[in-house]
């Protein structure tokens, strides 16, 4: 590992009964620590009691069957041990902060447990190979056709560049499975049918697991869904306390409820300083 360290960092994975970060379990934990002083890596993994089903999706997916969590412990008796070797390291994993680190917030709340993010470095390799992997057109017809764009930035060939490449990707696509493993996760996602194509996107703007918050165009936190969809989060929640209560009273993430707190805390800190 070549990082060069200025605090410790853990790099981390979960397998769990399904993909909701607030209704499903933890069943396998991993994790390796790197640590600041040079000493050798720690590596501690967990099999892990979910006390509910574990989806025939999933176990699919990570091949771990409930006979083979049934006689573990729980996440409720390894919360402290976990959360202690986790301390304030820096945080690392593949895709991970939209899926792994909400999962695991959500089983330290459930256990009387906060994993603050304040100060903490998270590190999601996925979204270094998406950033640093070119995504112009340019770029992607000359991975997809083969050849050197002609006329780029020129509106009309810049369309005609844009066909070529969706013909390229549903032929180098064509009949390829997103896999995990051996097992199949989504079976043929790139087909020549644009609703299948627009269900295949990914929306980079949303801040949490449950994508109910994200940035507009300006880079302001806004809700993504309900009665104030659009609208600035921090001053609306400020505003409507009655909302703010209802969010943290209902069935939203740990991770939402964090992240309401935080911004209506630092919305009343400018309103503070803005009346000195």
């Amino acid at each position: 590992m070549n990082l060069n360290l200025k605090k410790d960092i853990i790099f981390y994975d979960v397998e769990a009964t399904g993909l909701n970060v607030i209704r499903d379990r933890i069943i396998q934990l991993g994790m390796i620590k790197y640590f600041e002083d040079g000493r050798a890596p720690e590596e501690r993994e967990y099999l892990i009691n979910p006390g509910i089903p574990i989806s025939e999706e999933s176990m699919a997916v990570h091949g771990i069957s409930a006979a083979d969590v049934e006689h573990k412990p729980t996440f409720q008796h390894l919360a402290e041990e976990i959360f202690k070797f986790i301390g304030d390291a820096d945080l690392a994993g593949y895709h991970s902060n939209h899926y792994d680190l909400p999962m695991i917030m959500e089983e330290f709340a459930r256990c009387g447990f906060e994993l603050e993010l304040e100060g903490r470095n998270l590190v999601d390799v996925q979204r270094i190979f998406y950033r640093m992997e070119p995504r112009t057109l340019s770029a992607a017809h000359r991975y997809y056709c083969g050849s050197e764009m002609v006329g780029a930035h020129d509106a009309l060939s810049d369309v005609r560049a844009t066909i070529s490449v969706l013909d390229g990707q549903l032929e180098m696509y064509k009949g390829r499975d997103i896999s995990k493993g051996d097992a199949v996760v989504v079976e043929e996602p790139v087909k020549p049918d644009a609703g299948l194509l627009h269900t295949f996107t990914n929306d980079l703007k949303t801040i949490d697991a449950t994508k109910r918050l994200k940035y507009d165009q300006n880079g302001v936190i806004v809700f993504n869904f309900g009665k104030h969809m659009g609208k600035p989060a921090a001053k609306t929640l400020y505003e409507d306390r009655q909302y703010y209560h209802w969010i943290l009273n209902k069935e939203f993430s740990f991770q939402v409820k964090q992240l309401v707190r935080k911004l209506v805390k630092e919305y009343e800190q400018e309103l503070s300083k803005g009346a000195e």
